[in-house]
């Protein structure tokens, strides 16, 4: 999927170079095409943080707690969804190792633990930053608290916030009303 989306791309910057030099439109129905491709094969893929201390298990650090329901299933789609998942923790050294394997033994494979990409030394580079540049952050100290795993991969899924799917179940809470008719004496 990802070679699809950059051999199109590059497609793309080809044919509008040479319809520039004709002085066609050529550009923007192309770029319409390529879009449609992004949204029929969801090349439009997430880079997400995900917490692990009271996110994918309960909080009884430094010992790793219970999972929390659903978290691993949950995860374990996500990257089924070729999302790039990174584990973003406060632990370090052998703690950190430990949540790893725990995720590992329970299949999920993080793309990255505590860094932007898997290949970055934080040795040699003198402006390192714990901050990720990530798309979408899970974490239990997040404003509103962590809610259940099956509302975050709605949210990622759909495209959602929390508020329209809150707004969207209050609606359908709501009781449908008939509308009178009007009568032809009225």
């Amino acid at each position: 999927m990802y070679s699809l989306s950059l051999s199109l791309y590059a497609d793309y910057e080809r044919r509008t170079e040479k319809a520039q030099r004709k002085g066609t439109f050529f550009r923007f129905t192309f770029k319409k095409n390529y879009l449609c491709l992004q949204k029929q094969f969801n090349l439009t893929n997430m880079i997400i943080a995900v917490d692990f201390d009271g996110t994918i298990v309960e909080h009884r650090y430094p010992e790793i707690g219970r999972e929390i329901p659903f978290a691993v299933e949950t995860l374990k789609k996500l990257i089924e969804d070729r999302h790039q998942l990174i584990l973003w923790s406060v632990r370090e050294g052998r703690l950190l190792d430990e949540a790893v394997e725990w995720c590992r033994q329970r299949g999920v494979e993080f793309y990255a633990v505590n860094k932007d990409f898997p290949e970055e030394d934080t040795d040699k580079n003198r402006h390192y930053s714990r901050k990720l540049k990530a798309d979408l952050f899970i974490d239990d100290r997040n404003v509103g608290g962590l809610p259940d795993w099956g509302t975050i991969y709605r949210m990622i899924k759909e495209k959602k916030s929390m508020a329209q799917l809150l707004q969207e179940e209050w609606e359908e809470d709501q009781p449908v009303t008939q509308k009178k008719k009007k009568r032809w004496w009225f």
